[in-house]
């Protein structure tokens, strides 16, 4: 009996502690790794999100550019459009029948500018249209434009 105790008590009790020990280490480790593994996927999910909403921003704001410079270029084009109108308006072209009807034309413009508001005012009082405010302004624009750059020799 003393034989089995000091056996079970020397290397057995050594050997069966170390294989019950190893157990609940080994448990404990996967333990641990599942509750990493779960961290590791909230932190992946929370990093991904980041970045979608990064993009997100990125390409609204690269839109955005675009979208400014793209006004900004027909504003520059317009500008140039219109500065050339009223720049050809009162050239001369050499030809003295183009020359009358284009000394001509500037006039009547600005005739049927003051026409169209003063008929707007006498049938609708002074709500005057868009469209009507517009076509005046546009016309009394280039006129009065093109007198008054043409008295400063531009």
């Amino acid at each position: 009996m003393s034989a089995l105790i000091s056996f079970l008590g020397g290397s057995a009790f050594r050997m069966i502690w170390g294989e019950v020990s190893a157990y609940f280490t080994r448990k404990q480790e996967h333990i641990m790794e599942v509750e990493r593994m779960k961290m590791q996927g909230d932190l992946e999910a929370a990093q991904h999100t980041r970045n979608l909403e990064s993009i997100r921003i990125q390409a609204d704001l690269g839109i955005k550019t675009i979208q400014v410079q793209a006004d900004a270029d027909l504003a520059r084009t317009d500008a140039a459009a219109w500065e050339e109108a009223v720049t050809a308006v009162g050239r001369s072209t050499g030809i003295k029948f183009i020359d009358v009807w284009n000394g001509s034309i500037r006039p009547l413009l600005a005739t049927m500018a003051i026409s169209i508001v003063v008929f707007e005012v006498m049938h609708n009082g002074f709500l005057l249209s868009d469209w009507d405010r517009d076509l005046a302004s546009s016309i009394l624009g280039v006129y009065v434009a093109d007198r008054s750059l043409g008295k400063r020799g531009k």
